[in-house]
């Protein structure tokens, strides 16, 4: 039997794998995006040509915010020092 094909995450999930990859145990954290531009003629499916912007993800990471919102992990929770 084959196994999985793809994996999805929730953003805070994804948070919370990259906490504890870079081995972090306190503050607030969530995922920090960025983002390139560029743009092409791109044909649609009747054939018709558009000028488009292509908007690709070019990295993904994490970044520590001051206080806790929707979009955050707290990592002593998710993360907590080992005794």
């Amino acid at each position: 039997m084959a196994g999985p094909t793809q994996f999805m995450f929730k953003v805070k999930q994804l948070a919370e794998i990259l906490i504890k990859a870079q081995d972090i145990h306190e503050g607030h954290w969530g995922l920090s995006v960025s983002f390139g531009l560029s743009a092409s003629n791109i044909v649609d499916a009747s054939g018709e040509m558009f000028p488009s912007a292509l908007i690709p993800i070019t990295e993904l990471g994490i970044q520590r915010f001051n206080e806790s919102n929707a979009l955050t992990v707290d990592a002593s929770v998710v993360n907590p020092v080992a005794k």
